[in-house]
């Protein structure tokens, strides 16, 4: 539920700079698209690292992971949010489409890769090591 509600509200961010920079400020899509979403990048990394996945891996090495994927998904944004306006099908539902298909695989990179502790926890038995006897 934590990442739904952190998703939720980094496409909020993300959406509506999106349409504010198109429509109300007529910047172009292949420009306004990848501004939109790397600015809600910053609020989206800082809430589910603390928030959703509560990682005590390195800030460090979180942020790199996380930029890798970033410069995936924008990639893959722009991509899918130009296909659909030049289908002449509306940018906002290819922004939906994108957003819908990021989400899907960020979960679970973000959480066996991204945001995946390092540490173990004092809850994890330890395992059994058993040593062969000799005869």
């Amino acid at each position: 539920m934590r990442f739904l509600l952190v998703g939720g509200l980094s496409f909020a961010i993300d959406l509506g700079l999106l349409v504010l920079l198109h429509e109300g400020f007529a910047v172009d899509l292949w420009i306004a698209t990848p501004i939109a979403f790397l600015s809600s990048l910053v609020f989206n990394f800082l809430a589910q690292r603390s928030f959703t996945f509560e990682s005590t891996r390195g800030r460090g090495s979180s942020m790199i992971r996380y930029g890798a994927l970033v410069v995936f998904n924008t990639f893959m944004t722009d991509v899918i949010v130009n296909l659909f306006h030049n289908l002449d099908l509306t940018y906002t539902v290819g922004k939906i489409v994108a957003t819908a298909l990021t989400m899907i695989w960020n979960f679970f990179l973000y959480k066996h890769w991204v945001f995946h502790s390092t540490v173990s926890t004092a809850n994890e038995k330890p395992s059994s090591v058993t040593v062969p006897s000799e005869s």
